[in-house]
């Protein structure tokens, strides 16, 4: 397939392109692909993006501690302080800082695949909250998730997909589950 970003065809090579064309993906599981657990708060959410504080070769981490204090301030991540270590955090405080981490490149479309899973009911209400606040703010999401209720609560427009097809394409208002579950265990297009 292809990727086509304001109306330009991208390519990408490599993660680094994907970041610097304004792509961000918070993975499924954050604790194996979204953070980096021997580091804190402040580490994390420059990681994705250290050239926005290296300046000839050093960094500033004046900073990185700014940048870290903004995203645990904007995102209410509870913490004592952003020196404080990732493992020391809930589930749902842990995504946030996955979260801070993309919204720190500066992102243009973030994917987001199963942004609500292992976390409590509350840090799952605040993660739709900040979802609704970025997509109000002009940002593309791209939601991934195995949740009916999410998809049918969180989506504008929902594709089904079936042993790697898109099996479905439909607007928020005319899906409910039996239809959502019916498209993605069928093969045929139904789009």
């Amino acid at each position: 397939g292809s990727i086509t970003l304001n109306g330009e065809t991208i390519v990408l090579p490599t993660v680094e392109a994907a970041i610097d064309a304004g792509l961000a993906y918070v993975p499924e599981d954050r604790k194996v692909h979204g953070l980096n657990l021997l580091d804190n708060i402040r580490g994390t959410v420059v990681s994705a993006k250290l050239d926005k504080i290296v300046h000839g070769g050093l960094l500033n981490f004046q900073e990185e501690f700014a940048a870290a204090e903004h995203y645990r301030k904007s995102l209410r991540i509870r913490s004592q302080s952003v020196n404080d270590g990732v493992t020391q955090l809930s589930g749902g405080n842990q995504q946030k800082v996955v979260l801070g981490k993309w919204l720190f490149t500066d992102a243009q479309v973030l994917l987001l695949d199963e942004p609500t899973r292992g976390i409590d009911v509350g840090a799952k209400y605040e993660i739709y909250e900040l979802i609704n606040t970025l997509v109000a703010q002009g940002l593309a999401v791209l939601l991934i998730s195995s949740e009916l209720p999410e998809l049918l609560g969180m989506c504008d427009r929902i594709y089904t997909v079936c042993e790697g097809r898109i099996t479905g394409n439909l607007p928020r208002e005319q899906a409910d589950q039996e239809t959502l579950m019916r498209l993605m265990t069928t093969t045929s297009s139904a789009a």
